[in-house]
């Protein structure tokens, strides 16, 4: 392994939880399957990732909650929960109930922001409110002060044979630690460090100071350090879209690679107003791709990871990719499974 990268500590992986819509008991189920397998092979996290009004999981929070009857040690994370289309404090309790439930596991990701598509859907979501509802930071800090323990209202104690807490309920003490921002700007990176929160920093940055993807990222790594409590020991998890085809056929080694392919040419520029920067998927055997991130500056920096799982393909195909992450790829980064 290079002396510039310390093995890596953790290793996780995300998936979107595709599901057809005539069928979509047996999208879900292929997700709860996934995330078990992913413990069975001693992942330390599996994260889900958040989709509105697609044919993809709308409910994170909801999922988990199932997974965390299946599992008993993987870390469960959501990246990311976009709190436009959240009311924080009944988000609070959801989250709350399901680390409980868990018994400690839950790693909540959240961003801000307009919902996508917002003047479309506006009338549905905020009918009476949609000109004045504030997608800034603002919603963060309410929701961390909640899951923080933070009164959510001045009246408590009995009413009746009713009792009352100031406080969401269930309160569970250590999940205020693991509340993580997923961040593509220096602003946001900052923020989520003045904040105490940990940082998801995904495969699209916005492109600010560089067009290099990494030198970005490495910034955004390093601001978000910078401006946090606990300095270099926060934690910061990485999540590039990585393919090993050690074990993969022939006929899936050709899919992965077309999949790449067509994505490459948004990695060349930043693409749109926003000026978005795309990593270039990692495809190929385990060996190489070690490589490949050993060359990326920013991995250097990150102790943790949540691969990211391809959109489309199918449950078997995440099977083997996610078996050659935690046979080949993991160890060839220094990782040791959690077994």
């Amino acid at each position: 392994m290079p002396p510039t990268s310390q093995p890596l500590q953790k290793l996780g992986f995300l998936t979107i939880g595709l599901f057809d819509e005539a069928d979509p008991r047996r999208g879900h189920e292929s997700t709860l399957e996934i995330i078990e397998l992913g413990e069975r092979l001693g992942f330390d996290s599996a994260w889900v990732r958040h989709r509105h009004l697609q044919f993809g999981i709308s409910s994170p929070v909801a999922v988990l909650a199932a997974a965390t009857q299946r599992t008993q040690r993987i870390e469960l994370g959501t990246a990311v929960i976009p709190l436009g289309w959240e009311n924080p404090l009944r988000l609070a309790e959801d989250l709350a109930t399901v680390d409980i439930l868990s018994a400690g596991r839950l790693n909540p990701g959240i961003s801000v922001g307009p919902p996508m598509h917002y003047d479309q859907v506006k009338q549905a979501l905020h009918p009476d409110t949609a000109g004045m509802e504030d997608f800034g930071y603002e919603r963060v800090q309410r929701l961390l002060d909640f899951v923080r323990g933070k009164p959510a209202t001045d009246f408590s104690g009995v009413e009746g044979f009713e009792v009352f807490s100031e406080r969401v309920q269930p309160h569970s003490p250590g999940l205020g630690r693991r509340m993580w921002y997923g961040g593509g700007s220096l602003r946001s990176a900052r923020w989520a460090g003045e904040h105490g929160m940990n940082l998801l920093t995904s495969s699209v940055v916005k492109a600010e100071e560089s067009e290099d993807f990494a030198e970005v990222q490495l910034s955004h790594i390093r601001a978000f350090r910078a401006h946090h409590p606990e300095g270099e020991r926060a934690r910061v998890s990485q999540g590039l879209v990585v393919i090993p085809t050690d074990s993969a056929t022939s006929e899936q080694r050709a899919r992965y690679e077309e999949f790449a392919a067509k994505r490459m040419a948004r990695t060349a520029t930043p693409q749109g107003p926003g000026r978005l920067m795309f990593a270039p998927d990692l495809v190929g055997p385990s060996g190489q791709i070690a490589e490949a991130l050993y060359a990326h500056t920013a991995f250097r920096e990150v102790h943790e990871v949540a691969f990211a799982l391809p959109f489309t393909f199918e449950h078997e195909d995440y099977v083997q990719i996610l078996t050659d992450i935690a046979t080949r790829l993991g160890p060839a980064l220094g990782w040791r499974p959690a077994l």
